[in-house]
């Protein structure tokens, strides 16, 4: 059929490191296909590869007949004797066909696809052993062309695609750049891309850091933890196993070469390396750095920390638009909450802490309130709705409502809106049922804590909210005695 068959499947066989059984067997498959197509589906047909001759062969088997009635399933008893003289009726006669290399055009077109499909199937496999154990590395190509958006790069080997949404936004490629990139994917397909990279995962730059950095490759260094927003910052924590090796220093390297090494493959992204802590409190003062924090409260049950800085390490702590507080955040894995001292200071102040308790505002309103010069709900009692004119989140009738809320607060003497030691929820008056109550024995008001008190005294253990039936009884019968 083909009188070089075996020097092509030899060669293809070295260039694309595929099994030459592989492509004998697909060679097989698609001159089998091919024979069905021109010499009929009902032939009993045998396809062989003669590797010495390196010819495809073909064969058919007819059962030996005294007279034929179907010519492509039997032969006659006189023409099967042409061919062995030894044949019997009814015997299973095999010959071969001469007529293989005249299969036709369209026959012959499909024999080509099988065999483009086997060899992409068989490459495939290849591919998907030769990468499989090598996910997580960083890999370096060139850049072979662009679809839509995707950018194809050339390993040597095959493909792979860095697709839009794993690029760096700030970097622009043209055909024939270097490029590295971190193998974040293996498929095994034939059809799709089967290696994916990227070179905005974390694992990326950790991955760098683990190349530059000796002490990283031989676990003296170890990363406890990465977050970035590619392109702008990251933030990277590092502990040492020894004492004697500074792992932030171990990886800046001498007068920062090892960093900016990192740095020039990012294309200038900012990194912060923070030494980790097992600590939260201190974690977070290393992870807000350049910034300088006064205190950190923790709470290890909701995960949070709420950190003070000075007025004027407030905005470095921050962060622009939040990043350097979303990127520590992140990688903590704790919520964070910055305060400065003096809105922490005054968040500690009762009054301020009356005018957070009433129900319909929240911090942003309280501060508000406060630096107008209304630093208590007794003193928001007493002004007009038009205070809130300059808060565009207060319209009129919220304002009317927070005012009223602080109103019912001083009428129920100071108390309502607030939550009490014993973490009850916010009391509201029409919960209480009552506006205020004078004690017997003086002209003092009474407070929700002064009747939970009596009530408990009495044996009444329901919480506040479910005390208002016993606090009118209670009232009444004071009214009573008077």
């Amino acid at each position: 059929m083909l009188s070089d068959l075996k020097r092509i499947i030899d060669q293809i066989s070295r260039d694309k490191g595929i099994d030459q059984r592989l492509l004998v067997e697909a060679l097989e498959e698609a001159v089998m296909s091919a024979a069905k197509k021109k010499f009929g589906y009902r032939r009993d047909l045998e396809v062989r590869y003669d590797e010495e001759l390196g010819e495809i062969e073909l064969f058919q088997f007819r059962s030996v007949v005294e007279e034929v009635a179907d010519e492509q399933t039997e032969i006659s008893l006189k023409d099967a004797k042409i061919l062995d003289p030894d044949v019997q009726l009814g015997d299973d006669l095999g010959s071969k066909m001469d007529d293989v290399a005249g299969l036709g055009r369209i026959a012959a077109q499909s024999a080509k696809q099988v065999i483009i499909q086997k060899m992409k199937d068989a490459e495939s496999d290849v591919i998907y052993e030769m990468y499989k154990d090598r996910q997580g590395e960083i890999l370096s190509g060139i850049v072979q062309r662009f679809e839509r958006g995707n950018i194809i790069v050339n390993l040597g080997r095959t493909d792979a695609i860095l697709p839009a949404n794993q690029q760096m936004s700030r970097r622009s490629y043209r055909q024939g750049d270097r490029i590295r990139a971190y193998l974040l994917e293996v498929r095994k397909s034939s059809r799709d891309p089967q290696l994916v990279l990227s070179r905005t995962d974390n694992q990326f730059l950790a991955n760098l850091f683990a190349a530059e950095v000796p002490e990283i490759a031989e676990g003296i260094v170890k990363i406890m933890g990465v977050c970035r927003e590619p392109g702008s910052r990251a933030k990277i924590a590092v502990s040492s196993s020894e004492a004697d090796v500074d792992p932030v220093g171990a990886c800046v390297g001498m007068k920062g070469s090892r960093v900016q090494n990192v740095v020039q493959e990012l294309q200038g992204e900012k990194i912060d390396i923070v030494p980790w802590s097992p600590d939260p409190a201190r974690f977070v003062s290393n992870a807000l750095a350049p910034a300088q924090i006064s205190m950190v409260v923790v709470d290890e049950d909701k995960k949070t920390l709420l950190v003070v800085a000075p007025e004027d390490q407030l905005s470095l702590a921050i962060g622009r638009q939040g990043q350097n507080v979303r990127l520590a955040s992140t990688l903590l894995g704790w919520r964070i909450d910055v305060k400065g001292e003096k809105k922490y200071g005054r968040s500690l102040e009762e009054g301020y802490r009356s005018l957070v308790g009433l129900n319909g505002v929240d911090d942003k309103i309280a501060d508000f309130l406060y630096e107008a010069g209304i630093t208590s709900a007794v003193e928001l009692a007493k002004v007009e709705s038009d205070i809130f004119t300059k808060l565009e989140s207060v319209n009129e009738e919220r304002a009317l409502k927070i005012i009223a809320a602080a109103q019912a607060f001083v009428a129920a003497g100071g108390t309502v809106g607030k939550k009490d030691s014993a973490g009850d929820a916010d009391i509201k008056e029409d919960e209480v049922g009552l506006a205020a109550v004078e004690d017997a024995g003086n002209d003092k008001p009474a407070t929700i804590k002064d009747l939970k008190e009596a009530l408990t005294a009495l044996g009444v253990k329901a919480p506040v909210k479910a005390l208002k039936k016993d606090l009118e009884k209670l009232l009444d019968e004071a009214q009573s005695d008077l």
